[in-house]
């Protein structure tokens, strides 16, 4: 679990792990109203829309942003030109990536440092399982050397960031 959500959480700048999102393109008639809430009545009008939506906000005179739970519309108000934008939670991605940073919390906050104390326990164990030249005293030193040094010269250098 933790190594799933830890390989899709690193490459959250690249996509998003948690949310599934598609866009679709669309054409409705330009939309008239002389102020925010007349430009929402005929959206929904137009959109055929019959709830009402969670906010509608204008970011500039040209466009409407309509918000739904998991939908957004965004519409071009002089040409009608909408996209609609909708989000899904990734099926079980979502799931693992809320286990792991802990939005639980409560109950899940005590398991979580149990299993973390046991990965410790046990990379703690494992230096010494290995006697001989493949240990500790062998080409282990070397290996667990570099597994020290390469956060520890990562730490160093963004430190001078």
């Amino acid at each position: 679990m933790f190594g799933i959500s830890g390989l899709a959480l690193n490459h959250v700048a690249d996509w998003n792990p948690n949310y599934r999102q598609t866009r679709v393109a669309s054409q409705i008639e330009p939309l008239v109203g002389a102020d925010r809430d007349a430009l929402v009545t005929d959206a929904r009008a137009k959109l055929s829309l019959a709830e009402p939506p969670l906010n509608a906000f204008r970011p500039d005179p040209d466009t409407l942003q309509l918000f739904y739970e998991g939908r957004t519309y965004l519409i071009d108000v002089p040409t009608g030109n909408v996209i609609t934008e909708e989000t899904r939670p990734r099926p079980v991605l979502f799931q693992l990536n809320q286990m792991h940073i802990n939005a639980s919390k409560g109950v899940w906050t005590v398991i979580s440092d149990l299993y973390a104390l046991t990965l410790i326990g046990m990379a703690l164990t494992g230096l010494f399982i290995v006697k001989g030249r493949y240990g500790l005293a062998g080409r282990g030193k070397w290996l667990v050397g570099v597994g020290a040094l390469i956060p520890l010269a990562y730490w160093l250098f963004s430190q001078g960031q």
